[in-house]
């Protein structure tokens, strides 16, 4: 069966193009996909905004009534990287939903992707470094409230910490969050996740595969996971602007291939999730997204 891809247009909410988020990954991303022939109307599921009863489920509920009512304070807004405004809160709703559509896709099929999604640093509070509402854990919360999943596993391998997904899931047994990350790198005050692995700047292919591939066996053997979320953040890149850690397209592709047939081969379903990509070349960026959705094809 081909992989199941969730997207939505909205989620490129517009902005121009010399703005430091590339918005244009999005629409990119997809064409892309659609050149390698992944993206169909076989392959390809839209989601519906996140209603706010799910976001009300990882986030405070007044941020999430400012955020649909398009009136976040200005102090939060700079935290955010952006203004909120309509398309910008549509985005973020429609992201959220779109990762719960794919988790679900997931757990039907064993493998799916949203075509978005990763925004760990926005927080139960607030959100922060380009990140609204946190998808993943929104997601997560769904799942647990309706029993869909018992036990689930967050894989961050974004090169920034996922600070905001360790703050929303941290008094949450059922889940349990991993972050590898450039421990240079934002946020400058992390939130420890359960497990945190800090890497040093320039680590390259081999030493990050290496210690990437040391680290999965411990994380499937901790439990029996329902569903794995995998934040497949390309900022990894030696190309990316916001990155430090210097993998290449090679490192990318196999990267995505360790951790998707380590869980895969377990039976543990995987739900991906494209989380950061700073690149100024932003077709090229839009490449490297398309690795995780190539590399998963081959799992679907």
């Amino acid at each position: 069966m081909p992989l199941q891809i969730v997207h939505h247009p909205g989620y490129d909410a517009g902005f121009a193009v010399n703005h430091r988020f590339p918005m244009s990954k999005y629409p990119l991303l997809m064409q892309a996909l659609e050149a390698r022939g992944l993206a169909s109307r076989d392959t390809l599921a839209m989601p519906e905004p996140a209603p706010a009863s799910w976001l009300k489920l990882a986030h405070a509920a007044d941020y999430v009534d400012q955020v649909l009512a398009c009136q976040v304070p200005e102090r939060i807004e700079r935290e955010i990287g952006f203004p909120v405004g309509p398309r910008v809160s549509l985005r973020a709703q429609l992201a959220a939903g779109g990762t719960v559509l794919a988790a679900r896709l997931a757990l039907r099929h064993g493998i799916a992707c949203n075509a978005a999604g990763g925004s760990h640093h926005a927080r139960r509070a607030q959100g922060a470094g380009f990140c609204t509402f946190n998808d993943v854990a929104v997601a997560s919360m769904v799942l647990l409230a309706e029993g869909a999943a018992r036990n689930i596993l967050i894989v961050d391998l974004d090169v920034h910490q996922g600070d905001g997904t360790a703050d929303i899931l941290k008094d949450e047994p059922r889940a349990f969050t991993f972050s590898m990350h450039g421990e240079r790198n934002y946020p400058v005050r992390k939130i420890a996740s359960d497990l945190d692995v800090a890497l040093p700047d320039g680590t390259g292919d081999a030493a990050y595969l290496d210690r990437l591939g040391g680290i999965l066996p411990d994380l499937s053997a901790r439990a029996r996971w329902d569903i794995v979320f995998y934040n497949a953040g390309v900022d990894v890149h030696a190309e990316d602007r916001l990155g430090r850690l210097s993998l290449s397209d090679d490192g990318l592709r196999a990267r995505d291939t360790m951790v998707i047939r380590h869980f895969r081969r377990l039976g543990m379903p995987v739900c991906g999730v494209i989380g950061g990509g700073y690149s100024t070349d932003v077709p090229a960026l839009a490449a490297r997204h398309a690795i995780l959705f190539e590399v998963a094809s081959g799992f679907a």
